[in-house]
């Protein structure tokens, strides 16, 4: 089965992706379209599977600690204060991670809310000259592969 999932996929070996972060050791990490909230990614393996059951204990374990460490430099790039994760693969069939990055600023109605309840088709599209900036924010600290500490918090 060919998924939008396979089709990025195939666009990202090719070198024609503008929103691609990188390539991470289970696949690739991009921005994603629309922005429903600034700094949204997802992270896509290569090769795509059907869901995260169906790698190989070790494939599995990468995808989860690429998906993890992707977070922390996202966290620290935009200065949120968690990552939302999520991975369902109902619409499109194959595994995929959504990274979600909330920040305390976000507007009121927003700031509580799940991802799924707000309005995609209000947010803004995916725009080199918006968010090159961002993309090569991100590409740096994971070429770097230099990953903020993690320290607890408070509360």
């Amino acid at each position: 089965m060919t998924t939008a999932i396979h089709r990025r996929v195939a666009t990202l070996r090719s070198g024609s992706d503008p929103t691609c972060i990188g390539r991470v050791p289970s696949g690739w990490w991009v921005l994603g379209d629309p922005q429903v909230i600034y700094g949204y990614s997802l992270l896509l393996p290569d090769p795509v599977v059907p869901d995260l059951n169906a790698f190989p204990a070790a494939q599995r374990n990468q995808f989860l600690a690429d998906m993890a460490e992707c977070g922390d430099i996202l966290k620290h790039e935009i200065g949120a204060v968690r990552i939302n994760y999520a991975m369902f693969g109902n619409v499109e069939p194959a595994l995929h991670a959504h990274l979600f990055p909330r920040r305390l600023d976000e507007p009121a109605g927003q700031l509580t809310a799940q991802p799924w309840a707000l309005d995609w088709n209000a947010a803004p599209r995916f725009e080199l000259a918006l968010h090159g900036d961002l993309v090569g924010r991100l590409r740096q600290r994971l070429r770097a592969g230099a990953f903020p500490e993690v320290i607890p918090q408070e509360g």
